[in-house]
């Protein structure tokens, strides 16, 4: 080994043992970021630096997700890692847990037609939409019908409200489950949502342009959320005075 090299091993740090800085403790906000399924590296590190900037008070990411502490991970999350809690590998039982009490869970939409139909009040005429990556829940994943029929699906599909995700969804303390673009979110995330009087999110977009990147929905969710408490706060300043 050339004696200018050098190498050195770290234990992963554990989020109950690190301290974060105070303007980042300051400017924590009641918004939690949940990662369902999040496998590619870059996405999760971007995803972790607008978690950061955004003032979410933790992130919580569930088994199936790529490693917050991976290499390429931290590279992306250029130091976010170091200014918000990261709570790793979590079993979706155990994910109530680490949420403050009252929280509603809200899951971004990936389900873009069904979504619409849902919001004109028009499912019941269309049917289910299929999203086939959305459809692709882990313990479902050899299923072999393309479509499963909204009503007689009833029985296993948890059915959340969709809403636009520029209405107010931050009366709560509110946790957004942002899934992977392979394999989408997780029956678990969805059956959370139902249980916790949360939505669907949805962010439109144009017709024929495809779902939105992981990263990218996310920043926008957050940075909303954010938005939505900050007028919040001026409201009640205001009403005060």
């Amino acid at each position: 080994m050339d004696p200018h090299d050098s190498l050195g091993i770290f234990a992963k740090p554990d989020h109950v043992r690190m301290t974060y800085p105070e303007t980042q403790l300051h400017h924590s906000l009641p918004l939690l970021l949940i990662c369902d399924n999040l496998r590619d590296p870059g996405n999760l590190g971007t995803i972790l630096r607008s978690a950061a900037g955004a003032g979410c008070s933790k992130v919580l990411l569930t088994k199936g997700c790529v490693d917050a502490w991976e290499p390429k991970v931290l590279r992306a999350g250029m130091g976010a890692h170091f200014q918000v809690p990261i709570i790793n590998n979590l079993e979706w039982e155990t994910v109530p847990n680490y949420l403050p009490p009252d929280t509603r869970v809200y899951v971004a939409d990936n389900c873009g037609l069904y979504a619409q139909a849902q919001m004109s009040n028009k499912a019941s005429d269309q049917g289910w939409v299929c999203d086939r990556r959305f459809l692709k829940f882990h313990k479902f994943e050899e299923e072999e019908e393309d479509c499963v029929d909204i009503r007689t699906g009833k029985d296993w599909f948890p059915e959340l409200e969709v809403q636009s995700y520029d209405l107010d969804w931050t009366e709560a303390p509110a946790a957004v489950v942002i899934g992977g673009e392979t394999h989408g979110v997780s029956l678990e995330s969805l059956q959370l949502a139902e249980n916790t009087g949360g939505k669907r999110l949805l962010i439109p977009v144009v017709p024929g342009v495809d779902s939105l990147n992981s990263a990218m929905a996310a920043s926008i969710l957050l940075f909303e959320g954010k938005r939505q408490l900050r007028v919040r706060v001026e409201h009640l300043s205001r009403d005060r005075n």
